[in-house]
């Protein structure tokens, strides 16, 4: 494995450096222009006042420039810090402020952000890279970058409500694709499609930093509707590709997608959420390709089990934790149980240099009463990560995720925390307490709903609610149907008594 991302092009460098190494809807690049590109890229962003340490945010589309973006940041030993599109403004703000970044590149600024955020459009960043000297950025890419230090930052809600950023080194981010690779025997045939964003932490480590290491091709996909993957995928021969539950039903539901499009696929991934049967059956039926499970997390990063090649998916399974983890699971005192009994999964590193995640992102002057430090101690109790998710293992030692313990909504693979939800309501005038829930849709998983009580004397717009929730969360975070009720149940801690919520809807 190499020792940095620096590093992640040189065994492909030394075999083929004129092999494909990636393609975006502009540009085609072999891996010594790909190389050569960041070199560039790290340059630039040196010259913009960026150092090891400092906190990179981007906000881009899947093209070359957010490739290029991450693997300068790398280079320089920087943070990334992804910021995703649809987030509403006062969601990025808060990103901007917590991670303390000091630089953004993206469409457009963020309204209300610090001044001390630097920030340099698409078309800038485009042409100060085309520019830039790669020289000065190479010095330092291999002796000063600590490949155990912070590199990025992914952020996650919990139940604060308010995101909390995991923090992953680079050699965190690289270990996942260095399993991948070996124990599914990925090699320079191998062609990675993915349509997710890769302003996504875990999108980064499972695309160049995966294909790299394998020297295949990475391709990065500029469209999510099933024509356009369709075409993605027959244009430029995928031979692997990965989606939500949300994608895989589009796909296997499309008269325009044909068996012939996807003809070309070895390995179809679902991720992000548990795939229904009937998807998985008119899936497979029409393509005549396996849906391999998956699970994965924020935390670990990215994949942390997933169905093993060439092996018939056992029903239930989430796959078979990859072989740098070790995942066991556990009861409420954190004792592992016997086999085949269900309890709280945890994941293990399977040797001392590596960690699950190094912690959750604070800084130091708020540390001393920073809830995230707090949480970060919880999950990562006794050196294992605490998932919050309830399973088993098999006899097979295939991981069987049976509940969540949290209370995320997982709508066509995009998590929605009811803590972040409901703080927004709580905002909106005349709202008392609110609950917000996910119910059962067969193409999206879930969808986001959400229980309303008012205050006294006060009758809720439905409609005033939707557009208040539509300038402070992005549109899939939004609930689709509110109901109002005269009060909540709630028990003796003053809490709402959630079961049964599901039934008002």
């Amino acid at each position: 494995m190499p020792g940095t991302v620096a590093r992640v092009f040189d065994r492909a460098l030394a075999d083929d450096p004129h092999r494909e190494a990636l393609v975006t809807r502009s540009r085609r690049l072999s891996y010594a222009e790909l190389d050569a590109a960041c070199s560039r890229a790290a340059g630039t962003l040196r010259s913009l006042g960026v150092r090891a340490g400092d906190r990179v945010a981007a906000s881009l589309p899947n093209e070359l420039d957010v490739v290029l973006a991450f693997h300068g940041a790398m280079r320089l030993g920087a943070i990334w810090v992804g910021v995703n599109r649809p987030l509403a403004p006062p969601e990025k703000q808060y990103l901007l402020d917590d991670s303390g970044a000091s630089l953004l590149l993206a469409e457009e600024p963020v309204p209300g952000t610090s001044t001390d955020v630097r920030f340099v459009g698409v078309e800038e960043w485009r042409s100060e890279v085309a520019s830039a000297d790669g020289g000065s950025a190479e010095g330092g890419a291999d002796s000063e970058v600590d490949p155990h230090a912070p590199a990025g930052i992914a952020y996650t809600s919990g139940t604060t409500g308010r995101p909390k950023g995991a923090v992953h080194s680079q050699w965190n981010l690289l270990l996942p694709g260095a399993s991948l690779v070996a124990e599914r025997g990925y090699g320079p045939e191998l062609r990675k499609g993915d349509c997710l964003p890769l302003t996504i932490l875990n999108m980064q480590v499972l695309t160049t930093l995966l294909t790299a290491q394998a020297g295949g091709t990475c391709v990065v996909m500029d469209r999510t509707d099933p024509e356009g993957i369709a075409e993605w995928i027959r244009t430029e021969r995928v031979t692997t590709w990965n989606g939500p539950p949300a994608l895989l039903h589009s796909l296997a539901s499309a008269d325009a997608v044909s068996h012939e499009d996807l003809e070309t696929l070895d390995e179809v991934w679902n991720g992000g959420a548990d795939c229904p049967d009937a998807v998985r059956r008119r899936f497979e039926a029409k393509f005549g390709h396996q849906i391999l499970c998956t699970y994965g997390l924020t935390e670990a990063p990215a994949v942390v089990a997933i169905d093993p090649r060439g092996s018939p998916h056992r029903p239930g399974s989430s796959g078979r934790p990859l072989g740098h983890l070790e995942v066991v699971i556990a009861d409420d005192a954190d004792a592992p149980v016997a086999p085949g009994e269900t309890g709280e999964i945890l994941v293990r590193a399977a040797d001392d240099r590596y960690r699950p995640m190094l912690g959750y992102w604070h800084r130091d002057d708020t540390a001393a009463d920073d809830s995230h430090a707090e949480a970060a101690a919880d999950a990562l109790a006794g050196g294992a990560l605490h998932t919050g998710d309830v399973g088993f293992l098999d006899d097979h030692g295939e991981l069987h995720v049976r509940d969540r313990k949290k209370l995320v909504i997982i709508r066509g693979g995009a998590n929605v925390y009811p803590a972040e939800v409901e703080r927004v309501l709580h905002e909106a005038p005349g709202v008392a307490a609110c609950a917000v829930l996910g119910i059962p849709d067969e193409r999206l998983g879930e969808r986001v709903v959400a229980a309303l009580e008012p205050e006294p004397g006060v009758e809720l717009d439905e409609a005033q609610l939707r557009a208040h929730c539509e300038q402070n969360l992005a549109r899939y975070k939004v609930p689709e149907r509110f109901v109002i009720v005269e009060s909540f149940e709630r028990n003796a801690m003053n809490k709402i008594l959630r079961p049964g919520l599901a039934d008002l809807f």
